[in-house]
């Protein structure tokens, strides 16, 4: 188990700017790869025994596996990609999302997929391209609708072989539109209720693992602030005792919402993960990561303003990850929004 005083750094990584601006210059077709893509999974080599999850205590029947949110269970399922730049914001309807997930693309740049379930909201945006981890981080999820703005021509086949359903633009219009006081390519939005309507068997919440608790375990060490860097971003979480969760940091800048304020986190899961280069990448030469979610590793879960290392395994592609405690039990999220952020185990969060 890595030290807890590994994570806590006093010092911050500047962001460049220069590269940022470079890449978020347009939205122009990332270049076809030389080569067919690495293999993105990997079979585990050391798991412990499976865990079979239960709601928690104080979790009322009902409850979302994905978020322990009030009435969430047997829900239909929807992944959007999402933008989250700063020119992005404010994003619409990500606060309504059971998951969300950052993952790193091209130039040190990130994107989310936010997966919701128990709440639809009206509109959610701006919603951009796949990546070709995307398959690996939604297989858990089975026939679960991802919708994206578009892709390069070359990621498209292999996209379509996913078990995901394919909700982009380009597989159907229905509830996709450009808000004209957004600037291209931040302005592609979508209307959950009405893309959802054209997929009649689309995946419902499943259980994928997780735990549930209103109380935290013991342990941890106090945290009041996590933040984890790229090349060119960085997401962080600071802890807001009065409303007991985490207020989004994007870009060193508090994160703005659509529907008032910023966007809230219950539970922050900073994973650590080995990343390679997928054979994928932009017309400018930015390399898009292939980022290995199956296997085992090391992860940093805040909750309640305190931090705890955990051991995260995930022995299969069709099996969701789970977060373990040192004696092996696993770790409890707290009721809400989840956030995932998948990070190259090169990089250090910083935790104070």
């Amino acid at each position: 188990m890595i030290p807890l005083r590994r994570y806590v750094i006093t010092g911050v990584v500047a962001v460049s700017a220069s590269m940022l601006l470079a890449a978020c210059g347009g939205s122009s077709e990332p270049a076809a790869p030389t080569e067919s893509p690495t293999e993105t999974t990997s079979p585990s080599t050391s798991v412990s025994p499976s865990v079979t999850p239960s709601p928690g205590p104080g979790i009322p029947a009902g409850a979302s596996p994905l978020s322990g949110r009030a009435g969430g269970a047997d829900k239909p399922l929807l992944a959007v990609k999402i933008d989250n730049t700063r020119a992005a914001q404010p994003h619409a309807g990500l606060s309504a999302a059971d998951v969300v997930f950052v993952e790193e693309v091209e130039w040190g740049l990130t994107r989310l997929i936010a997966v919701f379930s128990t709440e639809m909201p009206d509109v959610v945006g701006p919603v951009r391209s796949a990546r070709v981890s995307d398959i690996d981080i939604l297989a858990p999820f089975g026939a679960i609708p991802f919708a994206y703005s578009g892709a390069q021509s070359r990621l498209l086949p292999v996209l379509s072989a996913a078990d995901f359903v394919d909700a982009s633009a380009n597989a159907n219009y229905t509830g996709w539109f450009d808000d004209p006081a957004r600037p291209a390519p931040t302005d592609h939005m979508l209307r959950p209720e009405a893309v959802l309507g054209v997929f009649d068997d689309a995946a419902i919440a499943r259980d994928i693992g997780w735990v549930f608790s209103q109380e935290p375990p013991a342990g941890g060490e106090p945290a009041a602030e996590a933040t984890a860097q790229w090349g060119s971003s960085s997401v962080g979480f600071r802890w807001d005792a009065d409303a007991g969760d985490y207020v989004v940091v994007i870009d060193g800048a508090d994160s703005r919402s659509a529907e008032g304020g910023s966007q809230r986190a219950a539970t922050v899961v900073i994973q650590s993960v080995t990343q390679t280069d997928s054979g994928y990448g932009d017309k400018f030469g930015g390399v898009t990561p292939a980022i290995q979610t199956v296997g085992t590793g090391t992860a940093l879960v805040l909750r309640d303003g305190r931090a705890w290392e955990v051991m995260w395994e995930r022995p299969t592609l069709e099996e969701g990850t789970r977060y373990l405690l040192p004696d092996g039990s696993p770790m409890p999220f707290a009721i809400g929004q989840e956030w995932i952020v998948l990070l190259d185990e090169q990089r250090t969060p910083i935790v104070r």
